[in-house]
């Protein structure tokens, strides 16, 4: 990508080096990778057996279960003071600032009275509206504050536990996030959690599935916009994108974590749907073509 030299959005509010305080209670439904470090730790394999166990018996996101597991087992409360930024993040720092400003020249242009998002950068934990979170949650959305959350360390976690590796898998994933604070400014996110409380655990998976493919969808739509305007993306740019897509896929984690792919406990997509909506939005640039709800076909 040529990004570098840029503009950059002033809506960073870097916490890099903080400890997380505080932090009420309650949890983001819609956390992106809560699995990726936990699938590779020496314990992994037995605790994503076990919340998934416990996932079909008390309704638990089992994504989410992970994030506030891990967020409470005392890396959240690590010390960070002593945080010295090394080149290669402080790189990442000015990548996300850059995205997240060519976003902003995007939705304001397709969206009235387009409200900017706050990114929050941090490191090892996370104090948000939405409950604590830590790194191992991955990048999220809190739509109870209008943030993205990003430790810049999920990018290297991207390249070597997931062999998903390129600046523009990054912006894939920002945009991603970003694609979640426009449904939340459409009223989307409102009635997912109407539906939540009227319908089935298995069902509810269904619709997450379809919301998550619709922020796929909306990240495509920036990336066709901003290459018409910004013109960032170089060759190979689109494929790292897709790469990261298909890494991320439900059936792709529970295939590396358990060996085994449950269908009903899927809430973000296959690599295939994950893929082609994103494909979608790239080739359309058109919004009305993101009904992912409505879809006859996913």
């Amino acid at each position: 990508m040529k990004w570098q030299g840029r503009r950059k959005s002033t809506n960073v509010d870097d916490r890099r080096g903080q400890s997380a305080r505080g932090g009420g209670g309650g949890f983001n439904p819609m956390l992106i990778g809560p699995l990726i470090k936990i699938l590779f730790s020496k314990t992994g394999l037995v605790i994503v057996g076990i919340v998934l166990a416990i996932s079909f018996f008390t309704g638990t996101n089992p994504l989410s279960f992970l994030g506030n597991f891990i967020g409470n087992s005392g890396v959240a409360s690590e010390e960070a003071s002593n945080y010295k930024p090394t080149a290669e993040e402080e790189m990442m720092a000015d990548f996300c600032a850059t995205i997240l400003y060519d976003t902003e020249v995007v939705w304001s242009s397709l969206i009235d009275n387009y409200e900017e998002p706050t990114l929050v950068l941090f490191t090892n934990s996370v104090s948000s509206a939405c409950g604590m979170a830590s790194s191992a949650s991955g990048p999220f959305y809190c739509p109870a504050d209008k943030k993205l959350y990003i430790d810049v360390s999920f990018f290297k976690e991207m390249e070597t536990k997931l062999n998903a590796p390129g600046d523009f898998a990054w912006a894939y994933v920002i945009a991603h996030e970003v694609g979640h604070h426009v449904q939340n400014l459409m009223g989307i996110t409102d009635e997912m959690q109407r539906i939540r409380r009227q319908v089935t655990v298995k069902e509810y998976n269904e619709y997450s599935v379809k919301l998550e493919l619709q922020a796929d969808f909306l990240a495509g739509v920036w990336a066709h916009h901003s290459q018409k305007s910004a013109a960032m993306m170089e060759k190979g740019d689109l494929e790292e994108a897709l790469n990261a897509a298909n890494a991320i896929g439900d059936d792709r984690l529970q295939r590396m974590s358990t060996g085994r792919v449950i269908p009903d406990s899927f809430t973000h997509g296959t690599s295939k749907q994950r893929m082609k909506w994103f494909s979608k939005g790239f080739a359309t640039g058109d919004l009305k073509q993101g009904d992912t709800f409505n879809a006859k076909d996913l």
